[in-house]
């Protein structure tokens, strides 16, 4: 059996098993601890909503203690992931920090015949900001420095991410705009071994948790290959019109880009529209179906695709202890220059989304399958992509995680009936974090990036088709008290 046919079936074994235990818990414990609208349904939110406990330093207290939480009311057919939801708040705020952090690895990425340790220090500042007006909300988590290599060959830079959301409420209407921008020195997949400075913002209980863009509205990054800083952008904006207590309809857009540096990578566009239903089946079950359309072109070169897909979604969402998206359908797409004497082409779309708070814990999982524009490596690709992300606490001041990451990207042919160039890239690792007092975060991590291609990804003798990069990562963030804006 194929592994683009065997990862699919894993993650829905995995996912029926996850939410067949949560189902298993006594009925009280399934229903959220604020009554959650039916999907699509918006309420005006309050003028302003209390800061989470100011005493960070249990993470745990902040997640399960008697705080009212707020549900995630973003639509089932939109272009964002669904949350578990966040704390109330009673004011709008914003919080500055610092962040120091180093990785100790051995060679660069995807530079065969080279040896030896090396090291990157950033250094930087962090902003979290989260502002409610009596019918909208705007969340922001932005990150920006520069860092220093020991490396040989390798040149020091400066690092920029930046997350924000949008939303306002008017009545039966919501409207959401959402941004992602990263500047940073290598691929976004399995970047900084998922410690504290993998994500904009100032992390912990007081860092807004938004919603994050879905696989479909972003430029992939999971080739290893693709070597060098790079700019990566999407901006997607999204309209819920409320039909009945239970029917909505969402049309949303998004445009993306992907920019590199360094010559040899290549660039790449994207556009994506959509429009789809959402119906709730009851306070934490809703299943809907949408229409999309996906192009992807390249400055320079004469390739351009367009896809067109049919897709069935269902999803639960138990208010701060699961949110569960899963859809798919049939992809049809077309290239502007043929491949292999071909102009067309079906195969399908699939997307699983997974965030579960446990006791003293959390689990989240992503798996995306479907055309995408080629990681800066190919002109177009068929991938495959997974991650997981496991924490828990240990003891009173400690927490554990471990993260995982497979993309597997096949070219999508050539003219001279060439073999399609495929690319198995992984990220595996984990490590402690614990916060010291209310304002300071110290993470360690271990990670291991793998890559492995059919043919080799450079000439010269010191050239192979397999590569493996070990890497520590230390990060410490402090941030103020919260500054109260009204």
């Amino acid at each position: 059996m194929s592994k683009s046919k065997t990862i699919p079936k894993l993650i829905l074994t995995l996912l029926v098993a996850l939410v067949g235990a949560d189902s298993s818990q006594p009925q009280e414990s399934q229903e959220p601890q604020v009554p959650q609208t039916p999907e699509g349904q918006n309420q005006p939110k309050p003028a302003a909503r209390a800061i989470p406990g100011l005493d960070d330093s249990n993470e745990e207290n902040s997640r399960q203690g008697n705080q009212t939480w707020q549900p995630d009311n973003s639509p089932l057919t939109g272009l964002s992931n669904p949350t578990i939801g966040a704390p109330e708040l009673g004011h709008s705020y914003w919080v500055p920090g610092l962040a120091y952090g180093s990785t100790i690895q051995s060679q660069p990425l995807a530079q065969q015949g080279t040896s030896g340790w090396y090291a990157n220090n950033y250094l930087g500042g962090d902003l979290s900001l989260m502002e409610a007006w009596g019918r909208s909300q705007l969340g922001l988590n932005c990150s920006a420095g520069g860092f220093f290599t020991t490396g040989n060959g390798e040149s020091n830079g400066w690092y920029q991410q930046l997350s924000l959301v949008d939303s306002i409420n008017l009545n039966r209407w919501q409207v959401q705009f959402f941004e992602a921008f990263s500047y940073i020195p290598e691929s976004s997949f399995g970047f900084f071994g998922g410690s504290g400075l993998a994500l904009p913002g100032i992390g912990g209980p007081l860092g807004p948790s938004l919603p994050g863009l879905g696989a479909s509205a972003t430029p992939n990054q999971s080739i290893y290959s693709a070597t060098g800083p790079r700019f990566s952008n999407a901006f997607a904006a999204q309209v819920t019109y409320m039909l009945s207590r239970s029917g909505s309809i969402t049309v949303g857009g998004a445009y993306g880009l992907l920019r590199y540096t360094e010559a040899g990578n290549v660039d790449s566009n994207m556009a994506v529209a959509n429009i789809g239903y959402n119906y709730a089946l009851n306070k934490t079950d809703s299943i809907g179906f949408f229409y999309q359309f996906a192009g992807e072109y390249y400055p320079g070169e004469p390739q351009a695709f367009a896809s067109n897909s049919i897709n069935f979604v269902y999803a639960k969402k138990i208010t701060q202890r699961l949110a569960l998206r899963l859809y798919g359908g049939p992809q049809f797409s077309s290239y502007r220059v043929p491949i292999g004497n071909q102009t067309r082409q079906t195969n399908g779309v699939a997307y699983a989304s997974l965030s579960h708070a446990v006791r003293r814990g959390s689990v989240d999982l992503s798996y995306f399958h479907g055309l995408t524009g080629g990681s800066g490596v190919f002109v177009g690709a068929i991938t495959d992509q997974l991650t997981i992300s496991l924490s828990r606490q240990l003891g009173v001041a400690w927490t554990g995680n471990i993260n995982f990451g497979y993309a597997r990207n096949s070219s999508l042919g050539s003219a001279n009936s060439a073999p399609a160039q495929t690319f198995n890239d992984w990220f595996a690792g984990g490590g402690i974090s614990r916060p010291f007092g209310r304002a300071v975060n110290f993470t360690v991590n271990y990670t291991t990036r793998i890559e492995h291609s059919n043919v080799a990804t450079c000439s010269g003798p010191g050239c192979n088709t397999n590569y493996t990069q070990n890497m520590v990562s230390v990060s410490l963030q402090w941030h103020t008290r919260p500054f109260v804006l009204h």
